[in-house]
Formats: structure tokens, C-alpha cells, sequence
């Protein structure tokens, strides 16, 4: 059995490496040559008997069938080094650190305001690092080790996460102030079905709006699509047709001069909308207590500002 040699800051080269597609990157992050990367990665090469990457001048390293196991060995690893180091760092202290969360970014704008306000009073101590992007984006973010958590969609995840759940959210439609529908206590999908929509075409997003819909089988009146939340909101506002969606937009009141959130009636799943992280992943106490806070403000109705409720159709 060979005895393999390597150092942690070696072995956090090649993970580097991998994660960015380039020797050349890879060393820019640690501030080191080329060839220390180049070193590492032959040397692990040699230990295994194959090669780790295939490396091409148009497309910089790819990892072969078996390199990408071994990263994700050392991805493993190097997390478990840096959840170390942090609690070691933060042992005896009150929770301290940065968390890096990913956020499915048409959700950020309204969901995202009501956590970091209650972090900054409550842990001004910890610093939260954001990245946003599409339901699988965000995802991958926490798959890679990227992002300690990620504020998503329960569809999205799978049986390697756990999902922690905030809040139902129901869909609604959002109409122009001026569009006749808009004076409605509610509506029903056959009513939009002949009414032009907005559709937010992100293939999560899509499919779900859609397959409300064909429960009924019924179609959607598409007038135009968009895959940006505001640009579908400017739309909408300008008399375009309505949109739906399931948190309400950032700075909305009920008496906003612009729009109007109109519940349906017609019944639906509402989706879970929750913390999503890897299973079986031990997270830094700063982590943890993040979590904790998100589960906490939740319970005591942080978030009711956020959705329309079906129990006002009761």
C-alpha cells in the first residue's frame, strides 16, 4: 500500500487547481510560482499511477474521470481543515467569521434585506459574504464548498443536501395598478389563462409556473418572456400583461402606485423556500449559529412580509 506524502497546503494546490481550470490562477491565489502548483500535481500523479488532468492550451486543465474523484477526496479535506481552523480560531469566543451563502438571485433582493438586518444587530461580529445566481448555480456553490449554505428552493435539491425549510411560498400574480384584474381580492388560473403574461423564463422558475397551469389543464397566455425579475416587473408596470411570483418584490406595499399582488385561488403546492446545505457536512460554529438566527426570526414571523397567504382566500 504507497504511503502518499503530502502536506495540506500541497494537496489545497491541486484543489485550487481543479476548482479553477488553470495552474497559472491557482498560483495567483496563493501567491506562489507556477511550478509549486506543477510539483503538487505531478507528485500526486505519480503516487496514484494516473493523470489528474487533461491539460489543453484552448481549454487550460480538465479533470479526467479519475482526477475527479480524487478532487472531490480533497475537497472533503481541505473543508474539514478550514472548519478546523475556524472553530480553533473561534474556540471559547462567542460565534465569529465569515459565512458565505449562495441565494437564488430573484429571491435575493426581498429575502435577503430581512436576514442581514437581524444578523448586523443581532452578530455584528459575523460578516456575510453573498453570492447569487440561478436555482442549479447555487447549488453547485455549496457542492463545490464554495458557499457554507444556500438560500434556495426545495426542488432543487437532491438527497445529498438538507434542507431546512423558512417559509411556503405560495404563487401570486402581480398586476399593473391600471390592469382591471388588479382590483381583485383574487383570481383564479382560468382567469389568467386568458390574460397576457410575463413569463420569468428560468428553467426552475418555468417549469414550476407551468406545471401549475397544466394541473388544470390549462395554458398560459405568453406574451412576452425574460429571464430578469425586474425587467419583467418594468413590463408588468407598464401594462404588458401580469407576471407571477412567489416573494413579493423588494420595497412592495400594498399600496404601491406601480403594481398590485393579487393571491390565486385556484389550489397549488406552495414551494418550500429554505437553507439548503451538504449532507453530513459538521458546519463552523459561526455557521451554525447563522442558521440557528434564520430558523429563529422565521418562527417569530420574519418572513409573513415576504408572501401572500392562501389562508386570506379562506
Amino acid at each position: 500500500m504507497p504511503r502518499f506524502n503530502f502536506t495540506i497546503k500541497q494537496l489545497q494546490y491541486i484543489e485550487a487547481a481543479g476548482r479553477l481550470g488553470s495552474i497559472a490562477r491557482a498560483a495567483d491565489e496563493f501567491n506562489i510560482s507556477q511550478s509549486s502548483i506543477t510539483s503538487a500535481i505531478g507528485g500526486l500523479e505519480s503516487e496514484v499511477g494516473f493523470d489528474l488532468f487533461i491539460r489543453t492550451r484552448s481549454k487550460g486543465l480538465q479533470t479526467t474521470p479519475g482526477g475527479d474523484h480524487i478532487l472531490k477526496l480533497i475537497r472533503q479535506l481541505v473543508d474539514h481543515v478550514k472548519q478546523f481552523e475556524v472553530e480553533i480560531n473561534d474556540f471559547g469566543s462567542v460565534a465569529t467569521g465569515t459565512v458565505r451563502i449562495a441565494i437564488y438571485g430573484t429571491t435575493a433582493p426581498s429575502f435577503l434585506p430581512v436576514i442581514l438586518k437581524s444578523i448586523t444587530e443581532n452578530f455584528p461580529q459575523i460578516f456575510v459574504k453573498i453570492m447569487e445566481g440561478m436555482l442549479q448555480d447555487v447549488i453547485e456553490c455549496i457542492n463545490r464548498g464554495d458557499a457554507d449554505l444556500a438560500f434556495t428552493y426545495e426542488m432543487s435539491t437532491d438527497a445529498q443536501h438538507e434542507f431546512i425549510p423558512l417559509l411556503h411560498a405560495p404563487t401570486y400574480a402581480l398586476f399593473s395598478v391600471n390592469d382591471p384584474l388588479a382590483s381583485l381580492d383574487y383570481v383564479t388560473l382560468h382567469q389568467l389563462s386568458t390574460h397576457p403574461m410575463v413569463m420569468l423564463d428560468i428553467p426552475a422558475a418555468r417549469y414550476h409556473f407551468m406545471s401549475i397551469y397544466e394541473n388544470l389543464n390549462l395554458k398560459p397566455r405568453i406574451a412576452h418572456t425574460t429571464q430578469s425579475s425586474e425587467i419583467g416587473r418594468a413590463l408588468v408596470s407598464a401594462g404588458f400583461g401580469h407576471t407571477l411570483l412567489n416573494m413579493k418584490p423588494a420595497g412592495y406595499e400594498s399600496d404601491d402606485p406601480r403594481f398590485r399582488a393579487v393571491p390565486i385561488k385556484t389550489p397549488s403546492e406552495a414551494p418550500l423556500f429554505g437553507i439548503a446545505t451538504v449532507k453530513g457536512a459538521r458546519q463552523p460554529e459561526v455557521v451554525r449559529t447563522f442558521i440557528e438566527h434564520c430558523v429563529r426570526i422565521g418562527n417569530e414571523g420574519a418572513y409573513k412580509p415576504l408572501i401572500i397567504e392562501y389562508e386570506s382566500l379562506e
